[in-house]
């Protein structure tokens, strides 16, 4: 069965909003079983973003999960606090991740 990804492009403007936010949302990311794979930091301008971005790609065990989360109370209320600090594109999607070294 294909696990459930929820994939985050962020372009933050304000670090400690999004700390708040980050602490908001978490209690509800390990509540749905979601396991954060990647936070890619660099903020170098890479083809396909800007600068000050990052992405973050969090895995679940099926699609159903990672829409759950998203859909969920407790993200929903999170998600003024990410508005209020950065610029976010998301994207849920089905696929299967190779185990590491293989």
């Amino acid at each position: 069965m294909p696990k459930g990804y929820v994939i985050l492009t962020e372009t933050i403007h304000d670090p400690a909003g999004m700390a708040a936010y980050s602490r908001h949302s978490g209690g509800s990311l390990a509540e749905h079983g979601g396991r954060v794979l990647v936070v890619d930091d660099d903020v170098e301008v890479r083809e396909g973003t800007w600068p000050g971005s990052r992405t973050v790609v969090i895995e679940y065990d099926s699609v159903e999960q990672a829409r759950a989360w998203y859909e969920s109370a407790g993200y929903q209320a999170a998600i003024p606090l990410r508005q209020a600090a950065a610029d976010c594109n998301v994207i849920i999607a089905a696929g299967f991740a190779p185990r590491a070294g293989t």
